[in-house]
């Protein structure tokens, strides 16, 4: 076990503090004994992605640190939805789907990586919906909302952006924050929880809650929040061609998770070995100074210590098995994404370009057709010319499939049923 004062140490090397409300109080506070933090996730689909990994992993080393991590699902929040940097109101979701949501999150996204129980530093998750749902509106008004000022909300830049974009902003969603910040305080209440954790991008909601608890309940609760990452050019990390990076292996499977990490860019090795792996930092250091070829090496580590925290160390084996049957030694493994059709469909002919994005290769007709041009869409590693090539029984393989590639790293299989 790690002693209880080396969280923010771990925190700070690794790269996951952006700010803290008060660093000196917060690691003081850590040394007296177990604390409890939180993170909020709003439960708007079956799965959590891999722009929600940051936080995982910084309740991660929180109970590794021999603290207690606490999942906040936005039961009663995810009715609402976060405005924060979106140009219009999220798409809203009855109770039926929001339960289903949080209950396929609970079970593929977050027990993977944190421990519950009923131990004092086992984690726990809670469902905001339980305390929100029952709200009486006028004494809430009277008693919280008297210490929110509109002068300070539109202030922040998720209002601002808004603004700005002349995107119109509901009442509704004005909530929001609100009723954020009155999370932290009924956890306070609750399970006595002294900090809120989360994206850079959250942080004027953190504050709203460390403040609405000292000027409601003279709380002392502590902010503490991490850079968001981004690709090179600027992009918030974890979309690719298909959708996002999602952590549920229903969704994605194991080994396009592991392909993801094996692809990133070059300058982003590091920074991503510190944030998502559990390796010491003696040996991110060596992979780190590799240069050239050789950081192809630490890309395979990278993929294979990230796909072992979400899916188990069996589904990382195999996906480094099946990329490396792909890609070192030109057959194909039994991971790569594939489609099985009816063998009358290939009797007849089955049209390249829809099997291609049915396999989530491409997004659009589009797409393919400029992947045509660059050379860079195959089938049995052959270049496709055409968008009117047709596939038949007697493109399959000796071994019943159709390989179907995107550029040198991206494949998946036709098979007939």
């Amino acid at each position: 076990m790690t002693y209880k004062s080396d969280f923010l140490n771990i925190l700070t090397e690794r790269g996951f503090v952006h700010q803290c409300s008060d660093f000196d109080a917060l690691d003081a506070k850590l040394m007296e004994g177990v604390q409890s933090a939180y993170i909020g996730f709003d439960a708007t689909a079956t799965s959590l992605h891999i722009g929600n990994l940051t936080g995982i992993m910084m309740l991660k080393w929180f109970q590794e640190c021999g603290h207690k991590p606490i999942t906040l699902m936005g039961g009663g929040t995810s009715k609402i939805g976060d405005p924060s940097f979106k140009d219009e109101q999220r798409k809203l979701l009855d109770d039926d789907t929001i339960n289903t949501n949080i209950q396929k999150i609970q079970d593929t996204c977050f027990k993977q990586f944190l421990n519950y129980g009923d131990g004092e530093t086992d984690a726990l998750m809670v469902n905001n919906d339980d305390w929100l749902a029952n709200l009486h509106y006028l004494d809430f008004l009277r008693d919280y909302g008297r210490h929110f000022t509109i002068n300070r909300m539109i202030k922040f830049d998720s209002v601002v952006t808004r603004l700005e974009r002349e995107s119109p902003l509901s009442l509704l969603e004005f909530n929001y924050m609100v009723m954020q910040g009155y999370d932290f305080v009924e956890l306070n209440k609750r399970h006595n929880v002294i900090l809120q954790m989360g994206g850079s991008d959250q942080w004027g909601n953190i504050i709203n809650g460390v403040d609405l608890g000292h000027k409601s309940h003279q709380m002392k609760l502590m902010a503490l929040t991490a850079p968001l990452l981004t690709t090179p050019d600027g992009v918030k990390m974890g979309k690719t061609v298909g959708g996002a990076v999602w952590l549920n292996a229903e969704m994605l499977s194991p080994y396009d998770y592991y392909q993801y990490w094996r692809n990133v860019d070059d300058v982003m090795v590091g920074t991503l070995l510190k944030r998502f792996t559990m390796m010491p930092m003696d040996e991110i250091a060596k992979l780190e100074a590799l240069e050239g070829q050789e950081i192809n090496e630490a890309k395979k580590v990278l993929a294979y210590e990230a796909t072992k925290l979400c899916h188990g160390e069996n589904a990382a084996i195999e996906a480094e098995e099946t990329a490396q049957k792909v890609f070192e030694q030109g057959s194909v493994g039994d991971d790569l994404p594939s489609i099985e059709i009816d063998k009358s469909a290939l009797e007849t002919g089955a049209n390249f370009v829809d099997l291609f994005i049915q396999l989530g290769l491409a997004e659009s007709k589009g797409e393919v057709k400029r992947l045509i041009k660059g050379g860079g869409a195959k089938y049995n590693d052959k270049s496709v010319t055409s968008l009117d090539l047709i596939l038949t029984a007697n493109d399959l393989t000796d071994d019943g499939y159709i390989k179907l590639s995107s550029g040198k790293k991206r494949h998946a299989l036709v098979k007939v049923k």
